[in-house]
């Protein structure tokens, strides 16, 4: 039996509502729509500024074609996927779309400047350049800062939370839930800073960069100039020098950027899974959901596990666009093409880890008697502030002790030490009185260091 038709990419069937958003930008009608912005404007452009004897367009005529951008709608879907099957070229197809719209407008004496001088690759990088602008500023951003949000309030929470750490997987110095959230935030600060900052290129120099249609339709004008003008009245930063490609250097260095994100955020939902079924964190119930279908106690961390299968996802496309779309054979090739429809997949993966990783932080609450329980039944890792203020003791001459680190593994490698054995161990130490009250006055839970104060960084 076939099923009626159903769609292959689970971001287009079961995880739909997660990523919709990226619909608008980064389809094939996103991306359309942004062509007729581009080819639309180029038109204003010329006539603006008077080109081969025009005059500019009215206020209301101007207002009449970007209506085509504003008012894209399913209509306008279908008519460029009707001209397409004729024309076996979406950009044609833009171009025979507007051209239809001056005839409506009676504007058919300017027609001829529709995609005047371009190639499909002057509308196709600007177009993409804007689509991907626009998905990652008010789609993939926002769901990134919602993620750091949460984490900056839980590093705040329990930035005096102590907690034993586990370096290497053993018990090792306490530190604080916040103060290791925090690392996290930080992290993810300081990529968030290198995506916001990066430069969205566009080239619009012709068939093979050199402007020479350009040229030959008017010899006297200034292109380089108007080209340059033309691409950052988009709001993009001009590429004097490609191929008949915009090289895609600088989408190379985004999806790099977002991989990186993401990889910090698999390194989160690991983290915050291992604690979870360490029992540090506890998982909220939610109201009539199933942990499992067999096993009714248990609270899965699925949100974490989903969200670290779409990050691999994510990153696996992100690392294969940029290592793709970088290289193009001689003037040009189609490779890029095909990878760039894909980008709206790798983004789309990502928001859904997003969106997870927010849902999840959402659903835990620390287990405070769990780590102070931890820390109780820990109290060798003191050995290291032990043998540190030995040395320092032997320094300032207060101390004839040898060798403060092999006396300290003696005691604690290997082996559990309780608060008693600690304390008399302590005593019997061949060290000056302040720094014995000070080491007796240690307990796992207090041997933080400035641990909470770190957390104030975040104001950085």
């Amino acid at each position: 039996m076939t099923l009626p038709p159903q769609p292959i990419s689970p971001l287009d069937g079961r995880y739909r509502p997660a990523v919709q958003a990226l619909g608008d930008h980064l389809s094939e009608a996103g991306l359309n729509r942004a062509r007729v912005l581009v080819e639309i404007d180029w038109l204003i452009y010329l006539t603006d500024h008077g080109m081969f004897g025009t005059t500019p367009l009215t206020q209301e005529q101007q207002r009449s074609l970007r209506s085509l951008v504003d008012g894209f709608d399913q209509a306008s879907i279908d008519e460029l996927a009707s001209l397409e099957a004729t024309t076996r070229h979406d950009v044609k197809a833009v171009e025979y779309f507007i051209r239809r719209r001056l005839d409506e407008l009676g504007l058919t004496s300017i027609a001829e400047l529709t995609h005047f001088a371009c190639t499909s690759e002057d509308i196709n990088n600007l177009s993409y350049a804007l689509t991907i602008r626009s998905a990652v500023s008010s789609v993939w951003l926002p769901a990134f800062d919602a993620v750091i949000a949460e984490l900056t309030r839980q590093a705040e929470l329990y930035r005096d939370a102590p907690m034993l750490a586990h370096t290497h997987g053993q018990p090792a110095t306490p530190t604080t839930m916040g103060k290791e959230l925090a690392v996290f935030v930080h992290r993810l600060q300081r990529v968030r800073a290198q995506i916001v900052a990066t430069e969205y290129l566009g080239k619009f120099s012709g068939a093979t960069a050199t402007f020479a249609a350009h040229l030959a339709a008017d010899p006297d004008a200034d292109w380089q100039a108007i080209s340059n003008e033309f691409v950052t009245s988009l709001g993009l930063t001009w590429n004097p020098l490609t191929t008949q490609i915009e090289s895609h250097d600088w989408q190379a260095e985004l999806y790099a950027r977002i991989s990186h994100a993401n990889r910090i955020l698999h390194n989160l939902c690991t983290d915050v899974w291992t604690y979870i079924s360490m029992g540090y964190f506890t998982q909220i119930p939610v109201e009539g959901a199933t942990g499992s279908s067999t096993m009714p106690h248990k609270v899965n961390p699925i949100r974490f596990e989903n969200a670290e299968a779409n990050l691999e996802l994510s990153s696996a496309l992100l690392d294969s666009l940029a290592s793709t779309l970088v290289t193009s054979r001689l003037q040009r090739d189609l490779t890029d093409s095909s990878a760039q429809r894909n980008i709206g997949v790798a983004l789309g993966h990502s928001v859904l880890a997003l969106d997870n990783i927010r849902g999840g932080l959402g659903q835990i609450s620390l287990n405070t008697a769990a780590l102070e329980a931890d820390l109780d039944s820990n109290w060798e890792v003191l050995g290291e502030a032990i043998q540190t203020v030995v040395r320092a003791e032997v320094t300032e001459g207060r101390s004839s002790i040898a060798d403060p680190y092999a006396l300290l593994k003696e005691l604690t490698r290997g082996r559990r030490v309780g608060a008693a054995e600690m304390a008399e161990f302590i005593r019997g130490l061949d060290i000056g009185d302040a720094a014995k009250e000070r080491l007796l006055a240690l307990t796992p839970a207090r041997y933080v260091g400035l641990a909470s104060q770190l957390v104030d960084h975040l104001a950085d």
